[in-house]
């Protein structure tokens, strides 16, 4: 079963580029590759707007990299993805966008990509619960506080 197109490049993303980039290459082997435009990376900027007088500020500055690309099937069908990450790598946007037009289309062999995604899912989950393992040993306990508040009172 494939999951929801939103996680794709976040599953796929906990991969390495040469994993993504070879099943890729080997399921559109007899296709042709075009880019709909340059793959591009630079910086983004976050942009919010203060609260109390409704200005906007940037926040800062985040690299991302974007590709869109068309794939011609040998019998002539055309297949178009994209892929937008936040990553300096405009090679890994273009195997993320070639692995988008695979899978959103399933075209043969999408089932690879599909299995990938799912190993990116769960090495994501054990990411997941790791930084919650670290977190939750950092949180305060303030009850302490209000119990010595409570004894300094009598």
């Amino acid at each position: 079963m494939l999951p929801e197109r939103s996680t794709w490049i976040y599953a796929l993303t906990a991969l390495s580029l040469n994993v993504v980039k070879a099943i890729t290459e080997d399921l559109t082997e007899n296709c042709s590759v075009r880019f709909k435009a340059l793959p591009q990376s630079g910086l983004g900027m976050l942009k919010f707007k203060d609260s109390a007088f409704h200005e906007p500020y940037f926040l800062g500055e985040f690299t991302v990299s974007s590709a869109w690309v068309e794939i011609t099937q040998p019998e002539g069908t055309k297949i178009e993805g994209a892929a937008q990450v936040m990553d300096d790598d405009v090679e890994l946007a273009s195997a993320l966008a070639i692995a988008d037009a695979i899978l959103a289309n399933k075209i043969p062999g999408w089932e690879q990509l599909a299995e990938q995604i799912s190993i990116g899912m769960e090495l994501r989950d054990e990411e997941n619960r790791i930084r919650k393992a670290m977190l939750s040993k950092t949180s305060v306990d303030f009850s302490l506080l209000s119990e010595t508040e409570s004894k300094s009172d009598d």
